[in-house]
């Protein structure tokens, strides 16, 4: 690909801001000399104002997501690409939340702009576990776990049963839940159908990837050893 349409890809602006960008000298290799729109160099080599550029297709990450932000393009409020650095939000291909967190959950986020990577993460074959961990308003009653891992669980308007889900009681109202779908807002779900009400919602991991030191608001780039967590038993 050529340069141009490489870094106009990137979000860095359209292909006539790229071309300016060159005529400026603005766009050099990692010793600091001007490159042209025609030369071949290697992608780690090339510098926009110095600085490297963004990571190429095929960009994977994790996000922290923080209270009160939605997972959308457009909503009236916050938005988790506002988090983002303005150019990722305007990359071809298109960066994606791999599925969604609701307004009122935090915790793991992962994004893509690699469609196959996310239709495998988010494939009912795949079976990748999500594990959240929920504060509720009532003490457990004390047979929930045999409820959730049942496989015969209807949820309201479902035609399907769940999958069986794993949950580890952490407390009277403190519990931590492992399922491997990802139907709509199904953990609040489960537990109202199980006469809860969920208050505070987390997800910790997702595979065997979890968010580690990672401060809530904030996000970082997964290399291959990361991406390959999200498929590890």
């Amino acid at each position: 690909m050529k340069l141009v349409k490489l870094i106009a890809n990137l979000g860095y602006g359209s292909r006539k801001d790229v071309t300016q960008l060159f005529r400026a000298g603005r766009i050099t290799d990692a010793d600091g000399e001007v490159l042209y729109a025609d030369d071949v160099v290697p992608y780690e080599n090339i510098r926009v104002d110095e600085e490297p550029l963004d990571p190429p297709p095929g960009l994977v990450l994790m996000m922290n997501k923080p209270l009160n932000i939605t997972c959308s393009r457009k909503d009236p409020g916050r938005v988790v690409y506002d988090l983002l650095p303005p150019r990722y939000n305007v990359r071809s291909p298109v960066l994606s939340s791999v599925g969604r967190l609701d307004r009122d959950t935090t915790g793991l986020l992962l994004f893509t702009d690699d469609g196959a990577l996310l239709h495998r993460i988010i494939s009912p074959k795949a079976q990748v576990s999500k594990v959240y961990e929920a504060t509720l308003a009532q003490d457990l009653r004390g047979d929930e776990g045999e409820l959730f891992a049942s496989g015969t669980m209807m949820l309201e308007s479902e035609k399907e049963p769940l999958a069986p889900a794993k949950l580890d009681v952490l407390g009277r109202r403190y519990a931590r839940l492992t399922v491997t779908e990802g139907r709509y807002h199904q953990v609040r779900r489960m537990f109202a159908a199980a006469g809860n009400n969920v208050e505070t919602l987390q997800r910790i991991s997702v595979g065997s990837l979890t968010l580690g030191q990672l401060p809530i608001g904030e996000w970082r780039v997964l290399d291959a050893s990361d991406v390959a967590l999200i498929f590890a038993l």
